[in-house]
């Protein structure tokens, strides 16, 4: 299991969002929908981390959330949110890893968001630390221990300490932005 901080705490004590899938606000006057909606014009790249279930079973999920924290000692941070179905099993994983998906990957993106079961059929993927899969022809990896797991609204953030990372041959990284996907100019 993940160590925690002080500040971490149980899933039991995280806030879930309400019936209909929308966190409550403090402020009615904000809108969830609008909120999402306004974060999109933030264009992010697009990550898919793995790990093992408890069971050694492969696993992964499409991440946007994904960020450098500290160069010494080398942290990262992503989150997942609290419904997500491999909620319990990220939160145990000892190991991950955050894929960085370059702009052919745009198939694995779209694999990874949904709830099928069998992502990693015919996936081109190799193993890395912790038979952790790592998917072939990606901008970069970042193998990570879990440092740490803080309380985030509706999500749970993941601090990991980076063990080993590399650059892929893909230079140019998928884009996500104002909800959907985008390309760098190469110029």
């Amino acid at each position: 299991m993940a160590s925690t901080t002080s500040s971490a705490h149980d899933a039991a004590d995280l806030p879930r969002p309400n019936g209909d899938g929308e966190p409550g606000s403090a402020d009615p006057a904000l809108s969830y929908r609008d909120f999402r909606t306004t974060l999109g014009r933030f264009a992010t790249g697009v990550t898919v981390v793995t790990a093992l279930d408890l069971d050694g079973k492969p696993i992964g999920l499409t991440v946007s959330s994904f960020n450098s924290v500290s160069l010494a000692p080398p942290l990262i941070l992503w989150s997942l949110s609290l419904v997500s179905p491999h909620f319990e099993s990220f939160r145990k994983a000892r190991r991950y890893a955050v894929n960085v998906l370059s702009a052919e990957q745009q198939k694995f993106s779209d694999r990874f968001a949904t709830r099928n079961d069998d992502h990693f059929a015919d996936l081109p993927q190799h193993v890395g630390l912790g038979g952790v899969p790592l998917i072939d022809g990606c901008c970069a990896w970042f193998e990570c221990v879990g440092e740490a797991q803080y309380p985030g609204g509706d999500h749970i953030i993941f601090v990991g300490r980076v063990e080993r990372y590399a650059p892929g041959a893909a230079d140019l990284p998928l884009i996500f932005h104002n909800g959907r996907y985008c390309a760098l100019d190469p110029r």
